[in-house]
């Protein structure tokens, strides 16, 4: 979730960069891949009129096939749904093998299920997936996909705090946060696989980096409204400790890493990634930055500083992101930036 209050001071102190709790894997060696396909089920926005390129397609209206009595026909053409949250395919492949994950879920039940209709996208291939972290705008749309899936167990990774309670209260209000419940996930067919430490799926050629070392003195991540129970009481939460991220290396290119919000940092997610693999080329960054709000607008410029440095090919932000955000990558990136929508399908290669 984004907030916008002002942090203090002392939310800042107690935000401080620590290391990541247990013993770091390193190095890991990524088996690299001949081709990445993302595809963005969910995001905050869908423009249809956005023109594709190279490495981009983009889905614009689809055919005038929904009821409508307003029309002559008595049918309009419909996008896709856009949502506060974030949802995407990852299809990577190495020779003729090909593997599909699904990299969190969106906000609401029903919405990552209604995008893949209109894009005509079977899931029936599906063979798992991933949880950035246990916030509700991620994980809405698992109860659909369990009905849409059927019968069977999908695998589905998390960290172990991801059933974390959690709210948000300032002076004003107090708003409880959906908190994700294992037993009905077990019920709903899903297999539980909890880790803190990285995960290599896929024969190898996937990477969730479980906990991420937040080593950068600028990303202090959420300010005090961001609670957590502790069992006997609330607590700042300023870590969201269960924050982790997609990798995958294309072979001569670098790593792509994908994000859910970013909440440990964008920037220490891409050193942590190159940190556990030795690859220190970052070929693609894309997903939420979670740079909305005042709270995390003296972040942008650190941040686009420190990506400038790296120079990753492509960079493709969404979700929490955030308007100041956008423009200021777009203006300083402008060769590598490409705005997000709903249906938009990256494919990157190593040629």
């Amino acid at each position: 979730m984004c907030d916008t209050t002002h942090a203090s001071p002392h939310d800042a102190a107690l935000s401080a960069p620590r290391p990541v709790l247990g013993t770091a894997v390193d190095p890991i060696t990524l088996q690299p891949v001949d081709e990445v396909r993302v595809t963005v089920l969910m995001d905050n926005t869908f423009d249809a009129l956005l023109v594709g390129d190279g490495h981009t397609t983009r889905t614009g209206f689809g055919p005038a096939a929904t009821p409508a009595g307003q029309f002559e026909s008595g049918q309009t053409a419909v996008g896709l749904l856009a949502e506060h949250g974030f949802s995407a395919l990852v299809t990577v492949r190495r020779g003729d093998q090909e593997t599909t994950l699904m990299f969190d879920a969106g906000l609401s039940p029903s919405g990552i299920i209604t995008n893949a209709d209109r894009l005509g996208i079977s899931l029936d291939g599906l063979q798992g997936v991933v949880l950035s972290h246990g916030h509700f705008d991620h994980a809405g749309g698992l109860g659909g996909l369990a009905c849409r899936l059927g019968s069977g167990r999908m695998p589905m990774i998390v960290h172990p705090y991801a059933w974390t309670r959690r709210r948000i209260q300032d002076s004003r209000s107090t708003f409880d946060m959906p908190t994700l419940s294992k037993k009905a996930l077990n019920g709903e067919g899903f297999e539980i696989i909890e880790r803190t430490q990285p995960s290599l799926l896929v024969d190898g050629s996937v990477l969730i980096t479980g906990e991420v070392d937040r080593t950068t003195d600028f990303e202090h991540g959420m300010p005090a409204p961001h609670q957590a129970w502790h069992g006997a009481g609330w607590q700042h939460d300023p870590h969201v400790i269960d924050d982790q991220a997609l990798v995958v290396h294309i072979k001569d290119r670098g790593l792509v890493v994908l994000t859910g919000c970013g909440h440990a940092g964008v920037i220490n997610i891409v050193r942590h990634a190159q940190r556990l693999t030795g690859v220190t080329a970052l070929h693609a960054l894309l997903g939420g930055f979670h740079l909305s709000g005042p709270a995390f607008e003296p972040v942008i410029a650190p941040t686009i500083a420190a990506l400038s440095d790296i120079a990753p090919h492509l960079i493709a932000p969404g979700h929490c992101t955030g308007w100041r955000a956008q423009h200021a990558l777009a203006a300083a990136l402008p060769d590598a930036w490409v705005a997000s929508s709903s249906g938009t399908t990256y494919r990157l290669t190593r040629t």
